[in-house]
């Protein structure tokens, strides 16, 4: 099998392998215990990967609160932001193109009394500051924007988009989950409240992730989701994972240092696969804007080709038409594009990684190329 999947996932990458191995069998104390040597053990380790995790995205270690992975931080962020302040505002602004662990939530709020807002994108995935502008109110209370589509790789203006939010009172979110360790991505910078990722999207272990939540500063502040010892600043209480953690600060360690190099091999590799897809395909389009886009990523659309035979076509390269969480139905993502249900269904994501080769590239666009031309062959209508 080719793995073209990896923004569904990631695998851990053996150097994060190697830092959490000793957490689970030597050095295995709890974080919370304070009165031992194998708790402050694990403690250093936790800080230490702590630290790591914020120098990645440009904050300071204290901004950085772990969860079990990027949809609890998304929860976090939006169900805590929006419940710290239903004293004064009661509105929520976000895009239709986010990840279901940002409109999940959404919905949620509005079922139980606040008022939302999810803003269209343009052809090209892209979001239209000036309806964003007019879509927050004093009443907003958090505007939520993901920094890189998780299928289209799109990039939004997160600046610009914060700017906004912060010009009339209310806080920024961003999910953030693709565009760390991917693309520069600075908290500060950016001059966002809250920024949601995930170590197995950046080669670190599935089931730990991070929210950055800023201090100091617009008087930001979240109600906890779950409690029951304080951790965690009090804001998300239980039983540090541990290994995980260490895993994710040496994942993000190693992003942090290899960013630049690995940007310019993956975007090489896939301008490879397009010139190579368009050179051997007729019918196909790219979906979302090209010069503001996710190095490995590639996402297009065939026309008068059945999704479902598609894929099973495609049985030696693993590929998916939407998000992990989503594939039996047409991607809303494609949707909120325009592009029709059969046309999002006959779609392919394309997510290039860090042991993708050109040799894989090419055998992957041969492999796609033949498939389509034989479904159009065997149905030409």
């Amino acid at each position: 099998m080719i793995y073209l999947d990896h923004h569904a996932t990631t695998p851990c990458d053996g150097r994060v392998l190697e830092a959490m191995l000793p957490f689970f069998t030597q050095q295995f104390g709890n974080a919370a215990s304070r009165q031992h040597a194998f708790g402050w053990a694990a403690n250093d380790a936790v800080e230490r990967a702590r630290k790591q995790v914020a120098v990645l995205m440009g904050a300071g270690s204290k901004d950085v609160i772990f969860t079990s992975g990027a949809t609890e931080a998304n929860n976090l962020a939006i169900k805590g932001a929006a419940k710290a302040r239903r004293a004064e505002r009661d509105h929520l602004v976000t895009v239709a193109t986010e990840h279901q662990a940002v409109l999940d939530p959404m919905t949620r709020l509005e079922h139980e009394g606040w008022h939302v807002t999810v803003l269209p994108v343009d052809r090209l995935g892209l979001l239209d500051l000036a309806a964003l502008e007019q879509a927050i109110t004093p009443r907003t209370a958090l505007v939520s924007v993901m920094a890189a589509n998780n299928e289209i790789g799109v990039l939004q203006p997160i600046k610009d988009a914060a700017a906004l939010a912060h010009a009339k009172g209310a806080w920024f979110h961003t999910d953030a989950v693709q565009a760390v360790g991917k693309v520069p991505f600075d908290v500060e910078a950016l001059d966002v409240d809250f920024a949601s990722l995930t170590a197995h999207k950046i080669y670190g272990p599935k089931g730990v992730g991070a929210l950055y939540v800023r201090r100091n500063k617009r008087g930001v502040k979240l109600a906890a989701e779950i409690d029951g010892g304080g951790h965690e600043r009090g804001l998300r209480s239980g039983t540090l994972n541990v290994p995980g953690i260490v895993g994710f600060g040496q994942a993000a360690e190693i992003a942090r240092a290899e960013l630049s190099p690995e940007a310019r091999r993956t975007v090489a590799l896939r301008d490879r696969l397009l010139n190579a897809l368009l050179a051997m395909t007729d019918g196909m389009t790219v979906n979302g804007a090209l010069d503001a886009r996710l190095p490995g990523n590639l996402n297009v659309s065939f026309e008068g080709i059945d999704g479902e035979a598609l894929l099973v076509g495609l049985d030696d390269i693993a590929v998916s038409s939407g998000a992990a969480c989503t594939a039996a139905e047409p991607s809303h993502v494609l949707v909120a594009l325009g592009l029709s249900t059969d046309r999002a269904l006959a779609s392919l994501r394309f997510g290039i990684g860090r042991a993708t080769t050109a040799a894989e590239i090419d055998a992957a666009a041969a492999k796609v190329a033949d498939v389509v031309n034989r479904l159009r062959t065997l149905s030409p209508a």
